[in-house]
């Protein structure tokens, strides 16, 4: 199957998956999703970002870049060479919604509600691990700030999933089976309340082939630690594996798209 598609998800934000989670109906049926993003790799390339965190502790020149626009997809290169700056770990991620050049990138903020529509294109060689691996991370900005809400590729009980989760407090949001999505494209919409202690609220869709495959979401919970929430994207996973999962991999991203509700 080629690795090369505009997404499907585009602006098609009507019916069930279009419901805002942790709003009263009346306030959800009265407020409605704008777009506030909607970059190309091709034209904006990864101007589309707010950081890039490209082998930050050149671990492999020669690997580089790990991280770049390929015709419509962005592109996330991981060998098992490349090392963090934490040398138990590894990490090619981009960070945030620009819009434009300089500062002018999207900045989420407490009582705010955001969703994000992408596809994801996920390797047979980008396994489930036993320790972390995400492909999707809400955090604070910062250094050494821990994240807020994660998509991982996790093994549990041997099998390989794919899983949601408020990591503050180690929430499972949902999770089904890694194994039918590789290899092929995978649709995600992911919203987000930001709220502190429990005024925040999350909802978690994954379609494949025109078939929901998880639509989970939580309420009543946190998800702000300071100042603002910004969305992560690419490979971060631990070198702590037990299950010689770790291969030199990739992960693609396309039609990226940032909405808030209004």
């Amino acid at each position: 199957m080629s690795t090369s598609r505009r997404g499907l998800l585009g602006a098609a934000l009507g019916g069930a998956a279009g419901a805002a989670v942790g709003l009263p109906a009346t306030a959800a049926h009265a407020a409605s999703w704008q777009q506030k993003w909607a970059p190309s790799a091709s034209s904006d390339g990864l101007g589309a970002f707010e950081t890039i965190e490209d082998d930050r502790a050149d671990s492999h020149p020669a690997g580089h870049p790990h991280i770049f626009a390929t015709g419509n997809n962005w592109r996330f290169n991981m060998h098992t060479v490349d090392r963090d700056t934490s040398t138990d770990r590894q990490r090619q991620e981009v960070t945030g919604l620009r819009n434009g050049s300089g500062s002018n990138y999207l900045k989420w903020t407490q009582g705010q509600t955001w969703r994000l529509t992408y596809s994801m294109y996920i390797p047979s060689t980008l396994k489930a691990t036993t320790t972390f691996s995400h492909i999707m991370q809400m955090k604070q900005p910062g250094n050494g700030t821990s994240p807020i809400v994660v998509q991982s590729l996790r093994r549990v009980n041997g099998k390989q999933t794919i899983e949601l989760k408020l990591a503050i407090d180690d929430i499972l949001v949902g999770r089904t089976d890694l194994d039918p999505l590789h290899d092929k494209w995978t649709d995600v919409d992911f919203q987000i309340k930001v709220g502190d202690g429990s005024a925040g609220s999350v909802r978690w869709i994954l379609k494949s082939g025109g078939s929901t495959v998880v639509d989970a979401s939580k309420t009543g919970v946190d998800t702000f630690l300071a100042d603002r929430v910004r969305p992560k994207w690419g490979i971060y996973r631990s070198l702590g594996d037990t299950s010689g999962s770790l291969q030199d991999t990739y992960l693609l991203l396309t039609n990226l798209r940032g909405y808030q509700l209004v």
